[in-house]
Formats: C-alpha cells, structure tokens, sequence
C-alpha cells in the first residue's frame, strides 16, 4: 500500500532531472497504410502535417503499459529503485480507465509501494504542467523522488472515419525522474488555461436523460475543430512566449533549445519562424512519432538529452492543447549555485 511520509523533511531548493527515457509500441504505421482505409494520401498528409509515420499500439498494450516502460527504462540509468519513489504523476488524457488512475497502475506495475499516484489531465500541455506540480511537492520538503510521466495511447480514442483527425496522432510514452536539488532546474514557468472545450475533446460521457435499464455509458471520439485549433495556436502561443521570456529579461536568443508540442511540423515551423528562431533550435519527433499528445515534449526531452549536452543550455518547454491549456517552463541544466 502506498503511504506518505509526513515526518520526512528534505532540506533542498529546488528539483533536478536525474534521467529521461521514452517508449513507443512497436507497430509502425505509414501514411500509405492509412491511405488504405481511408481517403487521404502520403502526399497530403506529409503536405499539410509534416508527419510520415507514426507507432500505434497494436499488441495489447495501454497506456498504463505505455507508461511503464518509460518509467522502468528510466529508472533502470539511475541508482534508485522502485520503493525510493515518492510520487508518481502520470499525465494522460487516454488514461486506461477514469478509476483507478493510470499513476496508480504503474505505481503497482513497479511495486513503488511507497510512492502515491494520480493523474493530471491536460491533454498536450500535460507533461509541463505534470513538471511544474512533481517540482513544488519537492520543494515542499516533504518529498524527494518523483516520477513524472507523460502517456497517451491515442489511437484507441480515435474515429478512424475523421481523417481530418485520424492522420495526425500516434502513441507513445515519455518520463523523468526528478530528485532534491540545492539549486534546482526550473529557472521560470508560466501556466494558463482557457476554458474552450469545444475545440478539442476527448471521451466524453453524456448525462442521463431519463432512467431505463438500457442506458449505459456513452463515451465519444476523439474530436478537433483542426482550423480553430491552429488559429488558437498561431494566435496566442509565439506571443505567449516572447511575453514569458521578457518578463524574466531574456529574449528567445537566450533560449538554445526549444521543445513545443509536438502538435505538427508545420506548426512548429510557423512558431519557429514567429519567433525568428532556426528549426535547428527546436527538438521535433513528430516526422517519425506523429502528435502522442502530452508525450511529445516528454520524447522530446528525452531524445534531445541523448543526442547532445545540456550542461549549463536552457531549454523551453511549451506545451498546448485541449482546454484549451498552454503553459511553458524554463529550464536551466546544471546551473551553478
């Protein structure tokens, strides 16, 4: 059983990220093996989307599976073991079911018998928003480890006749795990919502109606107003972050690396171009990975730490997505006291 400890004080500042890690299922589907079941074509969705190919669970595995992996690969670079774990927060909006949380079934799939666990859901800006609450129940004092995952298992939730939808998504899985740090990682975040739910949504359960013996839970598809959705983005974000960074005097110059949401390439193209960054600045996985919803930034991450030196790079994390919620959070690897 998962216990809290209340007595336990950490005398540290801040959060570090110890390791990153991601999965994905194993089954890759292309844009040709989409164009097979319904009316659309390489050419198009590569025109329009940027992405090529993306994995989909095709072998059984949830999200709780999804989710789980990751952790277990990024626990597996580190000296910490299950039962050193804390919290656990997955943030998904394709959970396995509404009770019990995903968080508690990769608690159980870990044995992590002294973390606690729950969800987050919001949607693609979750693994920031999953980042910015793992970092202030560690500054608290009274936790140490935390595993901060990010899953979606996107397909299950999909209408397969909407390919204006269907040709975007893909699924997969990334997590971190953070620890007590005397200085800490997060150099500044800024977190907002707007409630629109029209926009984009997911599962939702219509209220009764009237009482019958045949009523049952109707859950529907996913669904995005795609046009909206990118007014929405194009609109608010790029301003969101020039505003974020001059409110702490840095400009997107001072920024080595950026990782959005992994909404669309040409999306983060048009952000990239607003903002008078190079592509080369900004971490993209959704050419191969296609939108994993709040996994993205998570791969992102991931990836990103493997494949070049963080130390002493800031980073920009900018997540947005159905709420609608955007957010983004600063990070500053191995800054020095």
């Amino acid at each position: 059983m998962a216990v809290c400890n209340f007595l336990r004080r950490v005398t540290m500042s801040g959060s570090k990220i110890l390791a990153s890690a991601h999965y994905v299922p194993r089954d890759i589907v292309t844009n040709n093996d989409l164009a097979k079941i319904i009316d659309t074509s390489d050419e198009w969705i590569q025109a329009h989307t940027g992405i090529k190919t993306r994995h989909i669970s095709l072998q059984g595995e949830n999200t709780s599976d999804l989710a789980t992996r990751a952790a277990e690969s990024v626990l597996s670079q580190t000296d910490i073991k299950p039962e050193d774990i804390d919290l656990i927060i997955v943030t998904t909006f394709t959970p396995d079911g509404l009770a019990p949380s995903t968080a508690a079934l990769v608690q159980r799939n870990l044995h992590a018998e002294n973390a606690w666990a729950y969800d987050i859901v919001t949607a693609c800006s979750g693994f920031v928003f999953g980042l910015s609450t793992a970092d202030k129940f560690i500054k608290s004092g009274q936790y140490k480890n935390a595993l901060v995952i990010s899953a979606e298992v996107n397909s299950k939730m999909m209408d397969f006749k909407d390919r204006t939808s269907t040709v975007f998504f893909g699924d997969g899985a990334g997590a971190v795990l953070m620890t007590a740090d005397d200085v800490g990682i997060v150099e500044a975040e800024k977190m907002h919502t707007i409630g629109n739910a029209d926009v984009v949504h997911s599962g939702r359960i219509a209220p009764l109606t009237s009482l019958s013996v045949d009523n049952y839970p109707k859950i529907d598809a996913f669904s995005q107003q795609g046009r909206n959705v990118f007014d929405e983005v194009t609109t608010i974000v790029p301003d969101h972050i020039r505003n974020f960074l001059s409110e702490h005097n840095l400009s997107t110059s001072d920024i080595d690396y950026f990782i959005p949401h992994q909404a669309n390439l040409r999306l983060i193209e048009y952000i990239a171009n607003d903002l008078g960054e190079p592509m080369t600045k900004f971490s993209t996985n959704v050419v191969t990975n296609g939108n994993t919803s709040s996994a993205g930034i998570a791969i992102g991450l991931d990836e990103l730490n493997k494949s070049v030196s963080l130390k002493g790079k800031r980073v920009l994390l900018t997540g947005f997505g159905a709420g609608f919620t955007y957010g983004s959070m600063l990070l500053q690897f191995q800054r020095k006291p």
